[in-house]
């Protein structure tokens, strides 16, 4: 694009990187807050995803920052290893998505089956709901699902309006309402307004509201100098990383911020007709953004498709718009951070409980149904994995049954014995792929053969044969006084040459 171009986008990035970084502040401090840390942090993360990501990002229309998908693991990360960890660890994961970037190896986090991605965001969405309906009540979340949703009864009897009550029925109402809005706003906003976001009329209204009736809730802690939210990585948490547990760790972070962010990229092209992505270089780029988080001691980020469509719905058509919603964020946080430090927690942790809910695609569940009930079952027991045990536990096993789906296809063959016109012939009609797991079937196929019989066996609808299969043939044809008949055409000529001594014996 030439500078006349430029100058005549402006206007429009200018208006899309409002809309989008009005999308992104209340984002930003939720998912920190339901991440065990600080607002602060997730507000450093969407700068740099803003400004550093979105200057070399491959999906010129996708925004970055911190995610709602990462909040579980990044808040049992916290819970296990400490805050200071968490850098380390980052540090390394963007390290693995560039190198991954760099080899071209793009394309390749995109074969996990929609079923396990589908599922791992409802069950990360089950999980952000059980928590934040915690915070939403001033309490302080579980540090399991299961936990969450036993002591939910507690929390809510504790904040009831009665004597002696504290402020959580007073909070809980601030966090109904920013729900209530938002949802509303959804529905019945103006065409003309659409650009508007709800989370953002939800806190701004809930922020007033406790501002004028003076309510004694928690509020967002913000320093007035962001340099204050800055934990620099040091060297000694470095020599920690030899540690297995945060090894894997890092790989699974990586593996996940990876997988979502081109799972969205990929959404992202599909709705507009510019630019396509270079997934490539958006990974490298996502893998230099969590380096810098990570020396930083913030949060970590993917592309975020809550805020890249918003991006595109406003009309953005470059990079532009996702660099200036960044600078927009930083210009905030230096000007009136003291704004931010009255915004209620409860509002912004029902932020969190709708955008929770709205992980949970019961659409995508039924679209999985077209496909069989085995993808469907993986989606489900992916969920209630990772709500019952937890994330890197719920995804290996979405993995699991997807392989157990494709051996389970990849060894399936069907045997049939036909007899023909001319007699003492008949055809063993094979289907599929006939390996070591078929033999018994076939041997019992086999026997069944009359002494004598001219055996025809045509191979052009076998996708493949072992030597299992081979042997047990070339056995059969020695041993049976039969004559074994086999029509090659069709077949892969890797094993052609093997077949013509079983044809000729």
């Amino acid at each position: 694009m030439n500078i006349t171009q430029l100058k005549a986008a402006l206007p429009r990035e200018l208006l899309a990187s409002v809309v989008v970084f009005l999308v992104a502040l209340p984002l930003c401090m939720g998912i920190a807050i339901a991440s065990g840390m600080p607002p602060a942090k997730g507000l450093i993360t969407g700068i740099i995803g803003g400004i550093v990501v979105g200057f070399l990002a491959g999906s010129p229309l996708q925004v970055s920052g911190p995610a709602a998908g990462l909040a579980v693991l990044v808040f049992e990360l916290v819970r296990q290893h400490g805050m200071g960890m968490l850098g380390p660890i980052l540090l390394l994961a963007g390290l693995l998505q560039l190198l991954a970037g760099r080899l071209r190896l793009g394309c390749w986090f995109r074969v996990t089956a929609p079923a396990v991605v589908y599922g791992m965001l409802a069950g990360i969405g089950v999980l952000i709901v059980l928590s934040q309906v915690h915070v939403m009540f001033d309490t302080t979340p579980q540090p399991s699902g299961l936990q969450n949703l036993v002591e939910f009864p507690s929390t809510v009897a504790g904040a009831l309006p009665v004597e002696n009550a504290g402020s959580g029925w007073q909070a809980g109402a601030l966090g109904l309402g920013t729900i209530a809005i938002m949802w509303g706003w959804e529905r019945l906003r103006p065409r003309k307004l659409r650009f508007v976001p709800g989370a953002l009329l939800g806190v701004a209204a809930m922020t007033v509201i406790t501002i004028w009736l003076a309510l004694p809730v928690n509020r967002v802690q913000v320093p007035t100098d962001l340099t204050e939210a800055i934990d620099w990585i040091r060297p000694d948490d470095l020599m920690k990383l030899a540690d297995p547990s945060l090894l894997v760790a890092a790989f699974a972070l990586a593996f996940i911020a990876s997988a979502e962010t081109l799972l969205s990229a990929a959404a992202v092209d599909r709705m507009h007709s510019g630019q396509r992505s270079d997934f490539d270089r958006e990974l490298s780029a996502q893998g230099i953004g969590n380096m810098l988080c990570g020396l930083l001691g913030a949060l970590p980020m993917t592309g975020v498709i809550v805020r890249s469509s918003a991006n595109v719905q406003a009309g953005a058509q470059t990079r532009a718009s996702a660099i200036l919603h960044g600078a927009w964020l930083l210009a905030f946080v230096v000007a009136l951070g003291s704004v931010l430090q009255q915004i209620p927690v409860a509002s912004l942790a029902g932020v969190l409980v709708y955008t929770g809910v709205k992980l949970v695609d019961f659409k995508a569940l039924r679209g999985l149904r077209r496909y069989g009930r085995m993808p469907m079952f993986t989606y489900v027991a992916t969920a209630v994995a990772i709500i019952f045990t937890d994330l890197l536990t719920g995804v290996l096993l979405g993995f699991a049954l997807t392989l157990l789906k494709l051996a389970f296809k990849a060894a399936r063959l069907k045997i049939s014995l036909v007899q023909l016109d001319v007699s003492d012939h008949m055809e063993l009609r094979l289907s599929g792929a006939a390996t070591f797991l078929k033999v018994p079937a076939l041997t019992q196929v086999l026997d069944s053969v009359p002494a004598g019989t001219t055996l025809h066996v045509p191979l052009a609808h076998l996708t493949y044969i072992d030597h299992s299969c081979l042997e047990l043939l070339e056995d059969w044809s020695r041993t049976s006084g039969s004559i074994l008949r086999i029509e090659q055409r069709g077949l892969k000529r890797r094993v052609e040459g093997r077949l013509r001594s079983v044809a000729g014996a």
